[in-house]
């Protein structure tokens, strides 16, 4: 909504000092006084992609007159309610304007710049949304005095699909649009562009890695911190053939000129059927083909917008002058077996497939992991080995990675199990976010502190986690030493948090030397 001119930038009543206009490089918006903060939801960082631009790189917003009430959250882009409904879905705006940004703010005093943290939110590369109120950001900006900024950006067959006529990793495209807006924009907000972190989870930390490596994403932040990195990527040969699997379930090729003939909303019901399939060729998509029901989405190594995988960049000292947190939590797969019902039902024979499929060294690789878990059955060797495939060792190995290419890295594990359903999940993905956000009844915390009290010592947790964050968003310093190659100190996020050497040291061993090369297609 736009209204005419004001030259009255402050409210009235309670919202008399504030400064709830500020003006954007498109036009002035207007936003409201919560609980201490000045919010905006809902600004417009690039126009909406669909027409000519659909499938494109994400171009500016056109610029509006007067001042836009921005109250309400953007819409939200297309995607499928997956996961068991883990995920709340609120009322969301409905058009196709999905790329929008958030601000939460202490004070929209320009001449008090705070330090700004930028969330990326996680979903696998195929769904998730600014508007989950487990991203509620209040917490975090008003503990932290910190300006908070929280957008929308594609994923999926949007966002991810590797499809002819259209650029690679459009959703990283549409990150790297959202941090130019926040360098151009954000002084009006309280914040300062000189100083700014990105933070990401799951597929948001996998971003913040692809971030460090992509040329077009530099000196646009300077502090990063990838929370359970999904930071394994696709060869050019994969994913096309992924996209072209994915356009077959509705009787099309992957390219521009036949998905553009499909609603946006409704091509979204392509990727859920693949990802749907019993049966996943492995030997020709190895070792993504188990985890295609979680998502057929990654970062491509497309050789331009992501010249290299993560982990190349940043050993070779891509982001030497760029901070960062990398870390873990120590169940990370338990979440998705339990949802998807496993426990139990895992064979010997299926956990010594995965085993070869997923560790380093094949067969080699089996033993070595049965050799180190010596009493575990098949579903603790099943929830191993994925956990460290997927998120423990990419976490880990971005750390190792910049160190040795000369930038400075601070890596954490979260050990405290979440206490609901009987503390079932343990320390499962998921459970740092409403553990920062704070936010104990939405998205993961709805089921992870399920028909369980938040007790003061989870909100001593989550302050804890807070604080470091926000900290190292202001100095570069969490709170604990920085990793190094000899003594291996991190933070051991529990009930009482402390310094250790790192705890998973089987794992590190095991997969010692591993580079996490682009996932090949394999036939």
């Amino acid at each position: 909504m736009t209204t005419a001119d004001s030259a009255e930038p402050l409210g009235s009543g309670d919202e008399i000092g504030h400064r709830l206009v500020a003006r954007t490089t498109a036009g002035a918006v207007r936003g409201r006084r919560e609980s201490g903060l000045t919010v905006f939801r809902g600004i417009p960082f690039a126009a909406p992609p669909v027409g000519e631009a659909r499938f494109q790189a994400p171009r500016p917003p056109e610029s509006w007159k007067g001042v836009r009430e921005t109250y309400t959250f953007g819409p939200p882009p297309p995607q499928a309610a997956e996961f068991g409904g883990l995920f709340d879905v609120p009322d969301a705006a409905t058009g196709d304007g999905w790329l929008t940004v958030n601000v939460w703010s202490p004070d929209t005093d320009p001449t008090v710049r705070r330090p700004v943290m930028v969330w990326i939110y996680g979903g696998a590369y195929k769904i998730g949304q600014a508007d989950s109120p487990g991203y509620d950001a209040q917490h975090i900006a008003r503990d932290g005095d910190v300006v908070v900024v929280t957008f929308n950006y594609r994923v999926g067959i949007e966002g991810f699909a590797h499809i002819e006529g259209a650029p690679a990793n459009r959703g990283l495209l549409d990150q790297v649009a959202a941090l130019e807006w926040v360098r151009d924009n954000i002084r009006a907000f309280g914040g300062d562009p000189g100083q700014v972190t990105v933070f990401g989870e799951s597929a948001g930390g996998g971003s913040v890695a692809a971030l460090l490596a992509m040329p077009s994403a530099r000196g646009l932040f300077h502090r990063a911190i990838a929370q359970s990195a999904a930071a394994s990527c696709f060869s050019e040969e994969l994913a096309r053939d992924l996209a072209a699997a994915i356009a077959a379930e509705v009787g099309l090729r992957p390219t521009v000129a036949d998905l553009s003939t499909v609603d946006p909303r409704k091509l979204v019901e392509a990727g859920t059927a693949l990802s749907a399939k019993a049966l996943k060729p492995v030997a020709r998509w190895g070792q993504i083909a188990p985890f295609v029901s979680l998502s057929p989405f990654a970062p491509v190594v497309d050789g331009e917008i992501l010249p290299t995988t993560p982990f190349q960049a940043l050993a070779a000292g891509a982001a030497r002058d760029v901070e960062l947190i990398a870390g873990h939590n120590a169940q990370e797969y338990r979440l998705f077996y339990l949802l998807a019902g496993l426990p139990g039902k895992t064979t010997d024979a299926q956990a010594t497939a995965l085993l070869r499929l997923l560790a380093p060294g094949g067969e080699a690789g089996e033993r070595a992991y049965r050799e180190a878990h010596l009493d575990a059955g098949p579903d603790e060797l099943f929830e191993y080995v994925s956990s460290d495939w997927l998120f423990r060792m990419p976490s880990l190995h971005l750390a190792e990675a910049h160190v040795r290419g000369g930038g400075r890295a601070h890596v954490y594990e979260l050990t405290w199990a979440a206490p609901g359903k009987g503390g079932v999940f343990g320390a499962c993905h998921g459970l740092d976010v409403p553990l920062l956000f704070g936010t104990f009844e939405a998205d993961f915390g709805r089921l992870l502190f399920a028909d369980a009290e938040v007790t003061e010592e989870a909100k001593e947790l989550s302050s804890y986690i807070r604080r470091a964050w926000t900290m190292f968003a202001r100095t570069g310093d969490p709170g604990w030493p920085a990793y190094d190659s000899q003594r291996r100190l991190v933070q051991v996020l529990d009930a009482q948090p402390e310094v250790q050497k790192y705890p998973e040291e089987s794992a590190r061993t095991l997969w010692d030397g591993y580079d996490f090369p682009p996932l090949p297609l394999l036939a």
